[in-house]
């Protein structure tokens, strides 16, 4: 793999820089303004890659990217460790499945008898759950003759009171 070199680098990347400085102005006048100014952007990119030293830094990582997948090729152990990742992927969703389908034999803390909600015990009120707010509205649903009844009850008091404040 040949090494890094900054008198080969350099030309190129300045060829590179004006062939897409070059395409910019033709993309200005075909296309607009906005093509134009994002291909000087990219254009410009070859070049100030180069001075600040970055493109050494992209050459090493993709020599190594290179290397790494010639020794993956031809490398028995690097096949097995490569399984080995793949088992221990698979082994991690079927846990996940697992859990999720119960397969968790941990002993879960046995639940107390479900009180009202805002009863009083010794850890302070229950919290409110939909069971609990169910079952209190069920012992305390009047019948239908009698819900009637408030709820014009209900409405004659609210009358009052907008009679009173001269609202209409």
């Amino acid at each position: 793999m040949p090494d890094f070199n900054d008198l080969t680098l350099l030309p190129f990347c300045v060829g590179l820089t004006l062939l897409g400085l070059i395409g910019s102005w033709f993309a200005w006048r075909r296309r607009g303004v906005a093509a134009g100014t994002r291909g000087v952007a990219w254009s410009l990119l070859p070049v100030s890659l180069y001075l600040t030293g970055l493109l050494e830094l992209v050459w090493d990582v993709v020599r190594s990217a290179v290397s790494w997948v010639t020794h993956l090729i031809f490398s028995p152990t690097v096949w097995a460790g490569v399984a080995l990742f793949g088992v221990s992927v698979v082994l991690y969703v079927v846990s996940g499945v697992a859990r999720g389908r119960g397969g968790n034999k941990e002993k879960a803390p046995k639940k107390k008898p479900a009180s009202p909600a805002g009863e009083l015990s010794s850890q302070g009120p229950e919290p409110a759950t939909a069971d609990t707010a169910q079952a209190a509205a069920r012992s305390n649903r009047p019948s239908k003759g009698k819900a009637k009844q408030q709820e014009s009850s209900e409405f004659d008091e609210i009358e009052d009171i907008l009679k009173r404040h001269g609202i209409n």
